[in-house]
C-alpha cells in the first residue's frame, strides 16, 4: 500500500463517520392524523429526540401547490414566533413543547403540515401530519320540479326530484330512497333510473351537494314515497346520515276500470240525503256521465248528490266515463237505488171521541209500507195492541187522554209514520179517596185538598168554606181549601162536594189532632221505669223484714234474747253482760205471738 493510499483512508473514514452521525441522529415524531371540527382548535404536536445535545429550531410548514411555505418556528428555549403573510396568520401559535395551536379552524386548513428539527452538528430531520377538518351538512331539502305531472309510459326518463344538502366538509354523499329501499347509484343516463350530481365548493370551503333523480315511473308508482339522504363523515370515523322531508309524485296514468258506488251505509228512506260517487283507478279522473232510467242527469264531477229522497226517485243509476289514452276499456258502473218508504197511518175513526163512563170505544188503524212493517197502539210509554185494532171495554176516567197510533219499517231504521186521537169521557164527577187533615191544635188554620173526575168539568163546594182554589193534575180537577179547624170543623169534618149536570158526589174530610206519640211514649216508659223502681223497693224491705224476723226467732231459741222483766232492769240500770241484748215494746201481746210462733211468758 502507497503513501497516497494510506493518506486517503483518514480521510474517508472521518467523512463516513461524519455521514452516520448525520443519519439519524435527529428523530421527529408527529401524529399521522389529526381530526378537528371547523370553527374549533387544532393541536399539532411534535416531539424529536437527538444524539448529542445542540441548539435546536422547530419550525412548522404547510404545503401549498407543492412548495413548502413556514407558518411558525421556535428556538429552544427562546420565545415561539409566527409568520407573516399565510392564511393561517394570527390564528397560529407554537408552544414551548413545540406543539402548533390553530385556533378557529377553517377547511382551508385540511393540509399537511411539517415538523422540521435543526440540531446544528446533529442535522436536520421533519415528519409530515395531515389535518382534517369536519363540519355536518344542513338538512338536505327534497323538491318537485316545476313542470307538469308525470305520465307513465314516457319513452325517455323523467324528473323525478331534486336533493340538495349545504355546507358540508368533507364532502358528503347523497343516496336516493323510494319507499324506504335505496336506489343503486346510477350515473348513466341510458339507464331507465339515474342520478345527475353536481358539487359546488363554497366560498367558505364548504360544500354542497345536489343530486337530481331520473326515472321511468310506473302505475305502481303512484303511492311511492321518495326521500333522500345526506350521508357523512365526523371525526373518529364516524359515518353520519340526515334525512330529507317525504314527497309522492303527480303521476298521470290512463284508467283501466270505474267504480260506482253508494257511499250511504244505512238503508235509504224518505227524507234522506243520497251520496252516489263515481270514479276510475286512472289520474287524472276522466269527465263522468250520469243517467237515472236512461234519462241524463246534469252532474259536475264524479258525486252525484239527491237530497231529500222520494220514493219516485228509485230507480237504475249509471255512470260512464271515456279516457282518450284508453280508448277500449268500459269504465261504467250500476246502481240500483231503493228507497224505502211508509204511508201516513189511516185510523177510524180519526175524529176525537166523547164517550161516555161505562161505554165502549173502538179503533182501526193501518198503512202501507215498501217492507214488513208493524202497527202499534200506545198510551204515552205503553203498548196497547200490535194488530192495529184498539178496543177499551167499561172505560172508566183513566182511560181518557191521547192514544198514538205508530206505523215502524223494522228493517230500516228511522222510518216511522203515525196518527194520533183523543178519548174524552163524560159522565157524573167521581171523588178521589181525599187524605185526613191534621193540626196542632183547635183554632190552627188546616188545608185540605179534594180531588175529581168528571166530565164536564165538576163545579166544588167547601162546607164550611174557606180560602179556595182549583187545578188541573192529568184529565181530574183538584180543589184546595185553606180554613180554620174550628170546634164544629174537628168534630163534623169538612165535606168536598162536587156537580156536574150528570150527577153529583161528596166526600168527608176529617180534621183531627196531630198525636204526640213520641211524648206520650216517653212518660209511659218514665211510668213503667217508676213502678218497678216501686216494686223492686217493696221486695227489698220484705227481704230484709223476713230476715230480721229470722235473725231474732234463732237468737230466741237460743235463749239469749232478754225479753223478761229482769233483763229489762239489767239493760236500764247498766248491767249488761258480754252477750247481745235486743229489747222489743209492743202493746199487742198476740201481734207478738204471731211473729215468733211463741206464746208471750208468764212474767208478761
Amino acid at each position: 500500500m502507497d503513501g497516497i493510499t494510506l493518506g486517503r483512508a483518514p480521510l474517508l473514514c472521518t467523512l463516513l463517520w461524519a455521514l452516520l452521525a448525520c443519519s439519524g441522529a435527529v428523530t421527529v415524531k408527529v401524529a399521522p392524523k389529526v381530526e378537528v371540527v371547523k370553527g374549533e382548535t387544532a393541536k399539532l404536536p411534535c416531539t424529536f429526540t437527538m444524539s448529542s445535545p445542540s441548539n435546536t429550531i422547530v419550525e412548522w410548514y404547510i404545503e401549498e401547490q407543492g412548495t413548502r411555505k413556514r407558518v411558525a418556528f421556535r428556538s429552544q428555549g427562546g420565545e415561539g414566533k409566527s409568520d407573516e403573510g399565510t392564511h393561517l396568520t394570527g390564528r397560529v401559535s407554537i408552544g414551548e413543547d413545540f406543539t402548533l395551536t390553530i385556533t378557529s379552524t377553517q377547511p382551508s386548513d385540511e393540509l399537511v403540515f411539517y415538523c422540521q428539527v435543526t440540531a446544528g452538528v446533529a442535522g436536520v430531520a421533519d415528519a409530515s401530519t395531515m389535518l382534517k377538518v369536519f363540519f355536518a351538512p344542513e338538512k338536505p331539502e327534497l323538491t318537485r320540479p316545476s313542470s307538469q305531472a308525470i305520465s307513465v309510459g314516457e319513452t325517455t326518463s323523467s324528473e323525478i326530484g331534486t336533493c340538495v344538502t349545504m355546507n358540508g366538509h368533507p364532502q358528503p354523499r347523497i343516496i336516493w330512497f323510494k319507499d324506504d329501499q335505496p336506489l343503486p347509484e346510477v350515473k348513466d343516463r341510458k339507464e331507465q333510473t339515474y342520478m345527475i350530481p353536481s358539487v359546488v365548493k363554497e366560498a367558505s370551503g364548504l360544500y354542497t351537494i345536489k343530486s337530481t333523480l331520473y326515472m321511468q315511473p310506473t302505475k305502481a308508482d303512484k303511492d311511492s314515497v321518495f326521500q333522500c339522504t345526506v350521508e357523512y363523515s365526523m371525526p373518529g370515523d364516524q359515518i353520519k346520515q340526515k334525512k330529507s322531508d317525504t314527497m309522492t309524485i303527480n303521476l298521470n296514468y290512463p284508467s283501466e276500470k270505474a267504480t260506482f258506488s253508494l257511499l250511504n251505509t244505512d238503508p235509504i228512506k224518505e227524507g234522506d240525503t243520497v251520496t252516489m260517487k263515481c270514479e276510475t283507478d286512472g289520474n287524472p279522473q276522466p269527465e263522468f256521465d250520469f243517467f237515472k232510467d236512461g234519462e241524463a242527469i246534469r252532474v259536475q264531477g264524479g258525486l252525484l248528490t239527491l237530497k231529500s229522497v222520494k220514493r219516485t226517485d228509485a230507480g237504475v243509476y249509471k255512470c260512464t266515463a271515456m279516457d282518450f289514452d284508453n280508448l277500449e276499456a268500459d269504465l261504467s258502473g250500476i246502481i240500483n237505488l231503493n228507497v224505502h218508504y211508509i204511508d201516513p197511518m189511516n185510523m177510524v175513526p180519526a175524529e176525537p171521541q166523547v164517550v161516555m163512563l161505562g161505554n165502549k170505544v173502538e179503533w182501526q188503524c193501518k198503512t202501507k209500507a215498501s217492507a214488513a212493517h208493524t202497527v202499534q197502539w200506545k198510551k204515552g210509554s205503553e203498548v196497547l195492541s200490535q194488530d192495529g185494532t184498539l178496543t177499551i171495554q167499561d172505560i172508566t176516567y183513566d182511560k181518557a187522554g191521547e192514544y198514538m197510533c205508530v206505523g215502524a219499517v223494522p228493517s230500516v231504521p228511522g222510518l216511522t209514520a203515525e196518527a194520533s186521537v183523543n178519548l174524552t169521557v163524560k159522565g157524573k164527577p167521581m171523588i178521589e179517596t181525599p187524605a185526613m187533615a191534621e193540626v196542632g191544635k183547635e183554632g190552627d188554620m188546616v188545608t185540605l185538598e179534594c180531588s175529581s173526575f168528571g166530565s164536564p168539568a165538576p163545579q166544588f163546594t167547601w162546607k164550611p168554606s174557606g180560602r179556595e182554589s182549583v187545578s188541573v193534575k192529568g184529565n181530574k180537577l183538584v180543589s184546595t181549601v185553606t180554613l180554620k179547624a174550628t170546634a164544629e170543623v174537628m168534630a163534623g169534618g169538612v165535606t168536598c162536594e162536587v156537580s156536574n149536570e150528570y150527577g153529583t158526589d161528596s166526600k168527608s174530610l176529617p180534621v183531627s189532632l196531630k198525636r204526640a206519640i213520641d211524648n206520650s211514649a216517653n212518660r209511659a216508659d218514665k211510668q213503667q221505669g217508676g213502678s218497678s223502681g216501686v216494686v223492686i223497693a217493696v221486695v227489698v224491705c220484705v227481704l230484709l223484714l223476713l230476715l230480721l224476723v229470722a235473725l231474732i226467732y234463732f237468737l230466741n231459741k237460743k235463749s239469749k234474747l232478754p225479753c223478761s222483766k229482769k233483763g229489762k232492769k239489767e239493760v236500764a240500770s247498766g248491767k249488761v253482760n258480754n252477750d247481745i241484748v235486743v229489747e222489743m215494746k209492743t202493746d199487742k201481746a198476740n201481734e207478738e205471738a204471731g211473729l215468733l210462733n211463741k206464746r208471750p211468758s208468764p212474767e208478761q
